[in-house]
């Protein structure tokens, strides 16, 4: 099956936290599993890449971390799934890996775990005879909702200071302040209307930023990680 050199690791070439354990031979097992995860894609209509006949990289679209990519691979005993969540934080590493393994024991199918560098995936292996329709519907549906709703926190724990150093560099240069919600707890408050008055509320929330928060977020999945 897969070929280690032909997939490097890291970013949407390959994945950097395993899968790519194979013997070089198809069992029937894994041609079944490699069926049925095409099938799944296809009939579900998400965006997704085949880069090798065992490998499957999907997109996934959420509200605060934009984009997430996954990776399902299929081992010789096992599905392989992985999907990078974020860069290694920059300062309050403790608070920040604390966070995350406290949502580790409520997690489905996948967990958080680090590189080696201390970056950041969502990562599970499921046996074979597991995979089914349902079950790679269910483990894409947990893959989204832990990288979405965990997303915002993360920031706010492992980011602060390049985010409000973002701030200060479009708040110089008169730049946008639109921002996803993770963001604009960190933003400078609004300039008062003309001739007085209590200023209005935050800025928009609708763009992704922010320094190495901006590498963590909507584009920065293609370029950090799977």
């Amino acid at each position: 099956m897969s070929d280690p050199a032909t997939l490097p690791a890291g970013g949407t070439d390959g994945p950097v936290m395993g899968g790519l354990s194979t013997s070089g031979t198809v069992t029937p097992a894994a041609a079944r599993a490699i069926e049925v995860i095409e099938r799944t894609l296809a009939e579900t209509g998400v965006s997704f890449e085949r880069p090798r006949h065992e490998a499957f990289l999907v997109r996934l679209e959420g509200r605060h971390k934009l984009v997430t990519m996954c990776w399902l691979i299929v081992e010789d005993h096992a599905l392989h799934v992985e999907a990078f969540f974020c860069r290694q934080p920059d300062e309050n590493h403790a608070e920040f890996y604390r966070f995350l393994l406290t949502r580790n024991g409520g997690t489905y199918g996948v967990h958080f775990a680090l590189d080696p560098v201390g970056d950041v995936y969502l990562v599970g292996r499921v046996a074979l005879e597991s995979v089914s329709a349902e079950e790679i519907d269910r483990l894409l549906g947990c893959v989204l909702t832990y990288a979405d709703e965990n997303f915002d926190r993360a920031l706010e724990l492992g980011f602060a200071s390049a985010i409000r150093r973002e701030w200060d560099w479009r708040g110089e240069r008169g730049g946008s302040l639109a921002d996803p919600p993770a963001l604009s707890p960190f933003a400078p408050p609004p300039p008062p209307p003309p001739g007085g008055g209590r200023p209005g509320g935050g800025p928009p929330r609708d763009g992704a930023s922010g320094d190495r928060a901006s590498e963590n977020g909507a584009a920065g999945d293609g370029a950090t990680g799977g």
